[in-house]
């Protein structure tokens, strides 16, 4: 039972490590007082934004820091990167030092890099801890990372609401502090045994009030994270906060109490384990066996050979069910289709698939244009002459990409109960982002503002934490470390067109007249500084939208033989 508590305790740690550390989201409060402290355009403003999502391709690098080095100095490896990265930029706001444009450039890629192996910390910590329930651990930890804004926000209207350059401070600090008060459930990590199946629902049952506590705390910063209308209050809030984020630490009560709520609650929601994958690793192999069984029944002498990496690649015709249509739309969809989820894919096998091209694309037109949005929010806030609101619009959208990410675990929680194949969550989730889009392009009042932001940190929020899993299921869970850094290639990749698309239209703007001098520094006034901007990322959220689509059209059938498995697995055992 200590050893449960412990494993709890170090749960509520990644809570408190992924909440401190989403430092890349409130890029856009201090955005223009760095712009014009070192006087450079849109274009070179967009660059330092790019830098810090840059880190992600040096993501690897903290996998490889943790073969040779225990959990706890990568852990604090990572926390000095973000002093160091976000130090000396808030020296160079506060203009205490000089440095060149390329010195701060590599200083945001060397913060973006510590937010990296902050998160591969924690995904380790959970995959370890939790590995029955690996898909609720990570997508409730990973949520939090959402409202780091909001927090910031908070702390910084508590300190002084008037100083942008203190969310740099912030940033430096906090995570430090945030790795010393995790150290201790870090060096006692459990070692736990496997649990009977009543654990595993006990689990399920504690992962559903803690998402019920987490609900509340975004709410609680929705309401309340941009208001700073006296430091007195702000104060008051900013403990509200951290009290909230303390309480999952009455866990280890709740488990002694598990009884009780087992009898008044876990009853009516049947909750059950969920691996990494959309079920447990079991119900995987007793998939991967009646796919055999079936192969082997059609007659066409295919026998475990089928499930190896590269044998099954072209297997599907042969493994057509008797009411399957062949029709000319049924033989494009089902070119190159998946086999059965949980397959391994190497890195070799991976780019030859045309699902995981479609998957990149729809992640690449629509979560990643989300982030981009976040990173300009401070100048498209500026150019609609609402300065005074890029902190509430901050907050707006981290608290929504905070409630997206904790829908992404519902295919996991009422699966028993409404089953939808994962990639057509996925595909449902991309929805809002064309839709805010376009109305932030039709309009340019606060409404549509405000509601734009809202959607956007919500479709984007569920699309960043649901995209393990999904990669987990396509391409195979033990190979998810490598395919899923592969695809978030993406994210640098869309901050670099999508923030340069939008600079030069930016820039442009200000060319034609509509510039105008603030603070030493030549900013974009009117509906025209976005409007094209709006239109273009509008166009792509559309197609990436279609891609996902037809993933989910693709991988559809894979899915629902998978589901029919394993309904008759448990039928039979």
């Amino acid at each position: 039972m200590a050893g449960q508590s412990r494993k709890w305790m170090i749960l509520v740690a990644t809570i408190w490590i992924q909440a401190f550390t989403g430092t890349n989201f409130d890029f856009s409060a201090y955005s223009s007082d760095l712009k014009s402290v070192l006087g450079i355009s849109q274009v070179q403003l967009n660059y330092l934004a790019t830098a810090s999502d840059l880190g992600k391709v040096f993501g690897w690098s903290s996998g490889l820091a943790l073969m040779y080095f225990p959990l706890w100095v990568v852990l604090f490896m990572a926390a000095f990167m973000g002093l160091f990265g976000y130090g000396l930029q808030w020296l160079v706001i506060r203009n205490v030092i000089t440095l060149p444009y390329m010195l701060v450039f590599l200083l945001c890629l060397l913060a973006g890099c510590s937010i990296c192996w902050f998160n591969t910390v924690c995904f380790v910590l959970c995959i370890r801890n939790f590995p029955a329930n690996r898909a609720l651990a990570l997508s409730l930890t990973v949520s939090f990372n959402g409202v780091s804004a909001a927090i910031y926000a908070l702390a910084g209207n508590a300190i002084n609401p008037s100083s942008n350059e203190l969310y740099l401070l912030l940033n430096a600090l906090i995570p430090l502090i945030t790795s010393f008060a995790a150290l201790i459930p870090i060096l006692r990590q459990p070692s736990l045994d496997p649990l009977p199946p009543d654990g595993v629902k006990r689990d399920s049952l504690i992962f559903l009030i803690l998402n019920f506590i987490a609900v509340l705390t975004g709410a609680y910063l929705l309401l309340f994270g941009s208001d700073g209308s006296n430091s007195t209050t702000a104060r008051l809030l900013f403990g509200g906060a951290l009290v909230l984020l303390f309480f999952p630490l009455c866990i280890p009560g709740m488990i002694y109490a598990r009884d009780w709520f087992k009898r008044t609650i876990h009853s009516s929601f049947q909750l059950e384990g969920s691996g990494f994958l959309l079920v447990d690793d079991e119900d995987l192999e007793l998939h991967k066996e009646y796919l055999t069984r079936e192969a082997s029944s059609n007659g066409n002498g295919i026998d475990s050979p089928l499930l190896d990496n590269g044998s099954s690649y072209n297997s599907l015709s042969r493994l057509k069910s008797s009411d399957e249509k062949e029709g000319c739309c049924e033989r494009v969809l089902g070119q190159d289709q998946l086999v059965m989820l949980g397959e391994e894919h190497s890195v070799r096998l991976l780019v030859r698939r045309l699902d995981f091209w479609l998957y990149y694309i729809a992640y690449f037109c629509g979560g990643t244009i989300g982030l981009v949005y976040s990173n300009n929010l401070g100048q498209i806030a500026q150019s609609l002459g609402k300065s005074s609101s890029t902190t509430t619009l901050l907050t707006l959208y981290s608290s929504f990409s905070f409630f997206g990410r904790l829908l992404s675990a519902a295919p996991d929680y009422i699966r028993t109960k409404v089953y939808f194949a994962r990639t057509g969550w996925l595909a449902t989730a991309l929805l809002p982002t064309p839709i805010a889009l376009f109305l932030l392009a039709a309009y340019d009042n606060s409404t549509a503002l405000h509601a734009g932001t809202a959607l956007m940190g919500l479709s984007s929020g569920f699309i960043f934490a649901a995209a393990v899993s999904v990669t987990s299921e396509l391409f195979g869970p033990n190979s998810v470390g490598v395919n899923h850094n592969i695809l978030i290639t993406n994210i640098p990749i869309g901050s670099l067109v999508y923030g340069f698309l939008a600079a030069l239209i930016y820039d442009a703007n200000v060319s034609s007249g509509t510039g105008k001098i603030i603070a030493d520094s030549v900013v974009c006034m009117g509906r025209d500084c976005y409007f094209l901007t709006f239109v273009w990322w509008g166009c792509l959220s559309v197609v990436g939208l279609a891609c996902s689509v037809l993933l989910f059209l693709r991988t559809r059938p894979v899915y629902d033989r998978f589901e029919r498995n394993r309904i008759s697995s448990s039928q039979l055992y």
